[in-house]
């Protein structure tokens, strides 16, 4: 079907009327490091890409193709200051089409190598931490991703040698998403959806943003942990007459270096999408009641040692399985003690009995010989690691500091745990050298895995080490692990290496950073205090960088969709897993107290989104399962994109979850001062 000459014309006019008003004057040259191609598609038949060409037509560009096109674009060219461009590209069908819009934003001055790309949420500087498998500069030199894999419909890349930085955010409201017939190649969608793409290109040494509509993603689509695949195309198909108008924003920056930069462009992002608090229905105390469901019904005792079944678990079964890990991803020992805590306050008996028989096993069977807490136990496997780690050590250690701390106050005495929580400090101390700790290692203290990326993780259980037990030792170990996480990590924008499944740039190493300098600020004083308050600062925008402003659109039919989850306030995870959890712990505290020392209202205001938007949403309930098995067992792996990490996809869950952590981070995040008590006591 053809659209006739006198409707083209009356939609067309209609186009105009309908978008952004703005003066003849504001109407801006066609900027030369701009361009656009088309690509059309019917179906059998490979696609065809037309480069376009603007010719001024009125207060817009119309974009030709060299011969006559089924489609109809014209550009609207807006400037604010001389930072921001404002484009508006409207889009009519004249007559039915498949079809896929791309546009390009030459970065004029910035070499290839003197890039520092930034894809929020998935790509950062150039990706080299990442394995191969993970999308990074060695595995292409051009990336393209959906929209929704991002947590803020950007492009940007700053230039490491000018210190200026050039983003392309796209400003519509991105609220329908169609069902894919497959993952990869090229798609034609008769559904409507509003995911567009974003990403950068290279041609020789100069460098490129690109966007698009709807979406793309190449070289590869990164369809599952360290797995790429061929790469895809979607073609959107319009009716005869049906339009579309698209709207993105070009900011220029001058930052200076790309952590500035990182934090300019969040708050320009934060300020753009606005986003508000998820309404809440239940209380603090009511949530925590819910999950100690998951306490009541995972506890195990089978074995010599006790705790909380919450790993490798069936979403359908929640089954025990006599898997225990000591930190991440199984959280027993903080789990415990939230249990401990919950029953001493509430007088419920049955959780402080389940608490302490779990800190009495580990006081007499939870270590090795040489002190180190036995991380990960599958007692119906018969398997044991022997390969250690500073985060689960570090995250151990934290769990028990906590309790005994906690006992003290009721007086109680635990002299067996106390000893081993000292031998346990010490031995974290005599692993550092060069301020730096290592990533892993055996009971013999031989280094496996020496990247310093996580040695955040060990400075806040030192500094508890510190308070607890009085020794300056543990305080100055913490303050030289802060050089280099200072020196090699914040200052340099390189946050890595913290996730124990998956050793590449990631989320937690910087909340890690941003947590531990604010708690050595909270220990210091005068200028060493404020010192460590500004690192802890700029750290935390690295973190944020990671939550979505903004909430995903989910297909009709899928389960995340129909359950109307709001993505906004969740973060993606890492380079390596494409999807989005609650992992936050103290992290939205450690937000509102740097909002209050700095007088930084964003930090604050999306502390609040974060905590509404995690707390209860999918939280399983009676009537409300959100496609869990058991009540109180929070879901981990969600799928918000087109990512699957080995079932179902986007708008399902993996239907393998850990939500030991998962319930230890909502509890931490609902148990707001605890640690920041500990410390002023």
């Amino acid at each position: 079907m053809k659209i006739t000459a006198g409707l083209r014309i009356l939609v067309f006019t209609a186009v105009i009327v309908c978008s952004p008003a703005c003066a003849p004057e504001d109407q801006t040259e066609f900027p030369p490091e701009l361009s656009f191609q088309l690509n059309l598609k019917t179906a059998g038949n490979p696609s065809e890409t037309i480069e376009l060409t603007p010719q001024e037509y009125w207060e817009r560009f119309l974009l030709t193709g060299g011969k006559a096109l089924p489609v109809e674009i014209s550009v609207r060219i807006t400037e604010q200051a001389e930072t921001l461009k404002i484009l508006s590209v409207s889009i009519l069908a004249l007559e039915d089409v498949n079809l896929n819009l791309k546009g390009v934003l030459r970065v004029e001055g910035t070499a290839y190598e003197e890039a520092f790309f930034y894809l929020p949420g998935f790509w950062y500087r150039k990706n080299l931490r990442s394995p191969d498998g993970a999308p990074s500069m060695r595995s292409g030199r051009a990336w393209n991703v959906r929209e929704d894999r991002l947590s803020v419909p950007m492009a940007g890349v700053y230039n490491n040698q000018t210190g200026r930085g050039v983003t392309v955010v796209r400003t519509d409201s991105i609220a329908k998403d169609a069902l894919m017939p497959y993952k990869k190649g090229e798609i034609i969608l008769h559904e409507r959806t509003d995911v567009g793409s974003a990403g950068f290109d290279a041609d020789g040494e100069e460098v490129m943003l690109t966007f698009g509509y709807p979406y793309s993603e190449t070289p590869k689509t990164y369809i599952r942990k360290l797995t790429p695949d061929l790469a895809t195309m979607a073609f959107q198909h319009m009716e005869a007459g049906e339009e579309r108008v698209l709207n993105w924003e070009i900011r220029y920056s001058e930052p200076g270096n790309y952590s500035d930069f990182i934090r300019e462009t969040w708050n320009y992002s934060y300020d753009l999408f606005s986003p508000e608090e998820v309404e809440e229905q239940r209380s603090d105390d009511e949530i925590k009641h819910v999950l100690t469901q998951f306490f009541v019904q995972s506890y195990t005792d089978a074995y010599e040692l006790k705790g909380f079944s919450g790993v490798h678990l069936d979403i359908g079964a929640c089954e025990k399985r006599g898997i225990l890990e000591t930190g991440f991803v199984g959280r027993v020992l903080l789990n415990a003690f939230n249990a401990l805590e919950y029953g001493y306050e509430t007088g419920d008996v049955v959780m402080s009995n389940m608490a302490n028989q779990i800190f009495e096993s580990y006081q007499n069977y939870g270590f090795t010989k040489g002190g180190f807490i036995r991380e990960v136990v599958d007692f119906p496997g018969n398997y044991e690691t022997d390969v250690y780690s500073i985060r689960r050590q570090s995250e151990g250690l934290y769990a028990i500091l906590h309790y005994l701390n906690l006992e003290k106050t009721r007086k109680g005495e635990h002299p067996g745990m106390t000893d081993r929580a000292r031998i346990l400090l010490d031995n974290l101390v005599s692993l550092q050298e060069n301020n730096i700790f290592p990533r892993k290692f055996n009971e013999q203290k031989q280094v496996i895995d020496s990247a310093g990326g996580s040695t955040s993780t060990a400075i806040i259980p030192l500094l508890m080490g510190w308070k607890y037990f009085d020794d300056p030792k543990y305080l100055e170990s913490a303050k030289n692990a802060a050089v280099y996480v200072e020196n090699e990590i914040i200052n340099k924008g390189d946050y890595f290496s913290s996730t124990l499944d998956a050793n590449c740039e990631d989320k937690e190493a910087s909340i890690y950073a941003s947590s531990a300098m604010y708690y050595l600020g909270l220990v210091s004083e005068g200028e060493e205090r404020a010192h460590y308050f500004r690192l802890a600062e700029k750290a935390a925008y690295f973190a944020l960088s990671w939550y979505y402003l903004y909430d995903v659109p989910f297909a009709p039919g899928q389960l995340l969709g129909d359950l109307d989850f709001k993505t906004r306030g969740w973060g993606n995870v890492s380079v390596e897993n494409n999807h989005v959890d609650v992992y936050i712990f103290d992290f939205a505290e450690v937000l509102k107290r740097l909002s209050e020392i700095s007088g930084n209202e964003r930090l604050r205001e999306m502390a609040g989104v974060i905590r509404s938007s995690m707390r209860e949403q999918l939280l399983p309930v009676e009537g409300r399962m959100c496609g869990i098995g058991k009540v109180g067992y929070y879901p981990e792996v969600v799928q918000h994109t087109n990512w699957d990490y080995g079932q179902y996809g986007k708008g399902y869950y993996n239907d393998i979850f850990a939500p030991g952590w998962v319930v230890a981070s909502l509890w931490e995040l609902l148990s707001e001062g605890r640690l920041h008590d500990f410390f002023i006591q």
